[in-house]
């Protein structure tokens, strides 16, 4: 994602980076779940023990860091359409609270009142 602000924008590089994070922590979390699903449906070998307690920790385990490590690659594309769709409320909000000071003649005090 492009983190130079665009003309005209009214959301600030920290609130960027903030939705950038949520965005991609979402991402993990479905990929986490996906990679879960998917080891859940793997049939235990006869020759490395057959299953058990010790082999579903692990498939958790091993789950979970495939999803880390395909999430810090770049993901799937999740996190940037989340990013196109959280960037297009970010700013109708900001218009809306604007378009509010202005008819209310309050002096805009920003998204977080800073």
């Amino acid at each position: 994602m492009n983190t130079i602000r665009e003309a005209g924008s009214t959301i600030t590089p920290v609130q960027m980076q903030r939705m950038r994070a949520q965005a991609e922590e979402l991402e993990g979390v479905f990929l986490n779940m996906l990679t879960k699903e998917m080891f859940a449906t793997v049939k235990s070998d006869e020759n490395f023990g057959g299953g058990g307690f010790g082999e579903e920790t692990w498939r958790s385990m091993q789950a979970e860091q495939l999803a880390n490590s395909i999430a810090s690659s770049g993901g799937i594309g999740i996190a940037d359409d989340l990013m196109s769709q959280m960037i297009a409320a970010q700013e109708a909000a900001n218009a809306s609270r604007a378009a509010n000071n202005y008819n209310n003649n309050v002096p805009s005090a920003g998204v977080y009142g800073k």
